[in-house]
């Protein structure tokens, strides 16, 4: 029978496989090398000079085979019930598969470009500034996370969800890494074809996915009973079930519901901006001084503090990455950061936000979902005006920004659209920018050095969840209003990445399945 051992070990000693084979049979106190262990958990502890390695392994003794799991078996659908599945990010994707497990029939409409055809789009973003509203960094096969990341970490308590999302990963082409590893990361270059994989797979056992399909109405009885959805303002197609799984920048959808009377509230979301340092200056901090290290992956940081009784915290941090352009239509500028798998660019960069809650916003009425959405909209279309009214950013130098100066150059930026000169303090809303500059100082304190002009600042980071939610039943996950509608994952406001995403669309279907099949 297996066993799972853990103890720490240097950076280099956890690469050294004789090594660690030396250590399981001294802690099990075998005679021979009759065994085989497999790693089952990875992380650094690098609080002091002399980092570790936490290692938790499996073992095997003697004649114990390690055991081959399939962690994803389709079945076909062809017949099944149909239900849809609005959006083809994390969320339509796993709800999918799900879906072909219980032998429910997905069909999902993509407002999109499939993986590939969204490059065209992005590049044009990149190079010459044109957003095209349906085919951008959040729009499309794979949703955002397919080109603005994949990392896949998640504060979700159920460990056996968060297993499941993670092997599918792997299944579908991710390095097996990702369930060993507490940080778990796939990579922007690897996801493309690992949603691909995903697509193939729901065709091949009878579901449907179907791209540059925008869902422009929903076909509601009086009674409150979804019947279908209106697609490109021409085809009808009827349902009786039809999960919302599409994102936290699909304005159209939180408009569209609104103007039909459906309930929405107003969610508290955060804001602020994104902050490049060199990645080597993160691992001189974070690792004591070592850098270059071919021992250490390139160093993360979590940041937090309370300005003004509000949080103010790191969001999304990128070892090695880029910062990239993520608007969704013309007249605004969006930042948000990515890694490869080997995250080996030479700059890091996370977003630094304030908790922006929709009752702290002038004019706020409770009966007014929009009015976070609005304000998100307002810094995004100022930053965009006052950057040139292109796919610049207004940006400044870290501590040109606490100090209120205009930065009168920069070291570098990995904004492949440009940047433009600006004093933040002047264009971010007041509460905003204050919080900033009291939390960059008191992070200082935390990593030292991490206020200096070395550093840039882009603005906004203002996509880091939705400002409205989508209410539904704790129970049934439907709309409490609208029967057969499942608000579903970030856009609806009940995720906060890949993972929750991807396993808040595996709950829809369960509610779905136990809908149509209640256990008594």
């Amino acid at each position: 029978m297996s066993q799972i051992i853990q103890f720490q070990v240097s950076p280099e000693q956890a690469k050294n496989e004789t090594f660690l084979k030396s250590r399981v049979k001294d802690l099990l106190q075998l005679d021979n090398d009759d065994f085989q262990f497999v790693w089952r958990k990875r992380s650094i502890d690098a609080r002091k000079s002399d980092i570790k390695i936490n290692c938790s392994l499996e073992v095997y003794l003697k004649e114990e085979a390690i055991p081959t799991e399939i962690y994803y078996e389709g079945q076909s659908v062809e017949s099944g019930k149909e239900i849809a599945i609005v959006g083809a990010g994390p969320a339509g994707l796993f709800a999918a598969l799900h879906a072909i497990e219980l032998g429910l029939k997905p069909i999902v409409f993509e407002r999109g470009k499939d993986v590939r055809s969204r490059r065209r789009d992005l590049a044009k973003l990149n190079k010459e500034g044109i957003v095209n509203g349906e085919s951008n960094y959040c729009f499309g096969e794979g949703g955002a996370g397919t080109y603005s990341d994949g990392k896949l970490y998640t504060r979700s308590k159920k460990r056996g969800n968060v297993l499941k999302a993670l092997q599918w990963f792997v299944h579908f082409g991710a390095d097996d890494d990702i369930l060993v590893e507490a940080h778990p990361h796939i990579g922007t270059n690897k996801l493309p074809d690992i949603i691909v994989a995903m697509r193939k797979e729901i065709i091949h056992n009878g579901g449907e996915v179907h791209f540059e399909t925008k869902v422009t109405d929903f076909i509601i009885e009086n009674d409150n009973k979804i019947i279908g959805l209106e697609l490109n303002g021409t085809q009808i197609r009827n349902f009786d079930d039809v999960i919302l799984a599409t994102g936290h920048s699909a304005r159209d959808i939180f408009h569209l519901l609104n103007d039909k009377g459906v309930k929405l509230n107003a969610k508290s979301f955060a804001l602020g901006v994104r902050v490049e340092h060199r990645q080597e200056f993160i691992d001189k901090i974070q690792y004591s001084g070592r850098v270059n290290d071919d021992y250490l992956p390139p160093a993360s940081y979590a940041l937090v503090t309370q300005v003004d009784g509000q949080g103010v915290y790191s969001f999304c941090m990128c070892p090695g990455g880029i910062i990239a352009p993520c608007a969704t239509s013309e007249g605004e500028v969006v930042t948000n950061g990515w890694s490869p798998s080997k995250r080996n660019n030479p700059y890091s960069n996370s977003g630094i936000v304030v908790t922006v809650n929709p009752e702290d916003l002038p004019g706020y009425t409770p009966n007014d979902p929009l009015i976070a959405l609005r304000f998100q909209q307002d810094v995004e279309r100022k930053c965009w005006e006052v950057a040139g009214k292109n796919q610049k950013v207004p940006a400044q130098c870290l501590k040109d920004f606490v100090d209120g100066k205009v930065s009168p150059s920069f070291p570098r930026s990995s904004y492949v659209p440009g940047i433009t000169s600006v004093d933040l303090n002047k264009v971010l809303p007041g509460f905003i920018s204050k919080r900033l500059r009291k939390a960059f100082a008191d992070f200082d304190k935390k990593m030292r050095g991490f206020l200096t002009n070395d550093a840039v600042i882009h603005a906004p980071e203002s996509r880091t969840s939705s400002p409205v939610q989508i209410p539904r039943d704790k129970d049934t996950l439907e709309h409490p209003e609208v029967s057969g509608l499942f608000p579903c994952a970030e856009g609806a406001g009940y995720a906060g990445g890949i993972i929750s995403a991807a396993i808040d669309g595996m709950k829809c279907v369960d509610a779905i399945n136990e809908k149509l099949n209640p256990t008594k």
